[in-house]
């Protein structure tokens, strides 16, 4: 992993190159012949009934807050007098297409140029700007297909499933964060156009992102767990697991990865007359398998602050 320092002065470099593309652009734009919207809409009367219903198009026509952003289609696709001169050359307008030709860094530089900072502040060296993804990819500025945010699918997590398989795949588990419910979105944990975390999390580490709803395990406590103080993903699937409450492995099995100790109550759980076939004949079960397993007794296995809570019994 690359240096902190390098990191930052990659990030910065980046960002200077966005800003003199997006300054080019706008000089290259003055330079340029504008025909002007009404001259666009004698030809793109169909794209205009859609992009109609934008934010874009309401902001730049009622409320536009300077020279390029009243110039409607002109601001994000440049001066069309190259295009009015020879409709049939595709090159002379920026698209926001895969299939234009149209560089992605010019793409992503005209949306940046109004929509840098915020939220977007870490975009340069992220791990979607890495992976080449333009912001079209994902929103769809010349059309309404969702309530809000633009965005290429009717909801955040649609348009988020539609490249994480993987996510998508573990969301339909039986023990699973209420995604596909519409109970919480991709984006309440994650910050999709860049975070200081390799995940693009909205916190500075997972811990700090589960306790913004799980604020009863943020601690600190009298007594803490160590691999809880780590990391919740020690014991926890984000997503979604087959065991209850997230867990990447089934009681006591879980438990038995970290203790096993030589002395106290063994780690072996089956008595020679505990088996599974004795249980089938109607023997009795270890009290150490059923219900919560090790959490029967560990009751507090997050932390405790009670002054006998040195073994999170209570």
């Amino acid at each position: 992993m690359a240096p902190k320092g390098g990191r930052n002065r990659h990030r910065a470099v980046l960002l200077t190159a966005l800003l003199l593309c997006a300054q080019d652009a706008l000089a290259q734009a003055r330079a340029s012949g504008f025909v002007g919207e009404a001259k666009c809409l004698t030809c793109h009367e169909a794209k205009n009934r859609h992009f109609s219903a934008t934010s874009h198009a309401r902001a730049f026509r009622a409320n536009p807050r300077n020279e390029l952003e009243a110039r409607v289609c002109e601001a994000c696709h440049g001066p069309g007098s190259a295009h009015v001169a020879n409709a049939a050359d595709k090159s002379a307008p920026i698209r926001f297409t895969r299939e234009s030709g149209t560089p992605i860094e010019t793409m992503n530089a005209r949306c940046l140029a109004c929509h840098g900072g915020g939220q977007r502040q870490h975009w340069p060296d992220s791990a979607h700007a890495r992976a080449l993804l333009a912001c079209s990819d994902c929103h769809a500025p010349m059309e309404r297909r969702s309530s809000a945010g633009l965005l290429a699918r009717p909801t955040i997590n649609e348009t988020c499933l539609a490249c994480h398989a993987q996510q998508r795949a573990e969301f339909r588990r039986r023990s699973r964060m209420p995604v596909p419910e519409g109970k919480m979105s991709c984006a309440d944990c994650h910050n999709p156009h860049g975070s200081t975390t390799r995940a693009l999390l909205k916190g500075d580490s997972v811990n700090e992102t589960c306790a913004e709803c799980h604020a009863e395990k943020r601690g600190p406590f009298l007594w803490e767990h160590a691999p809880v103080r780590e990391d919740c993903g020690t014991c926890h699937a984000p997503h979604g697991s087959n065991h209850e409450s997230l867990l990447v492995a089934a009681r006591p099995f879980l438990c038995q990865q970290c203790h096993n100790p030589p002395i106290g109550h063994p780690g072996q759980f089956y008595a020679g007359d505990r088996t599974a076939a004795v249980v089938a004949a109607g023997g009795a079960p270890s009290p150490r398998l059923v219900a919560r397993s090790c959490q029967n007794c560990h009751s507090a296995i997050h932390g405790s602050n009670h002054p006998s809570g040195a073994r999170f019994q209570r």
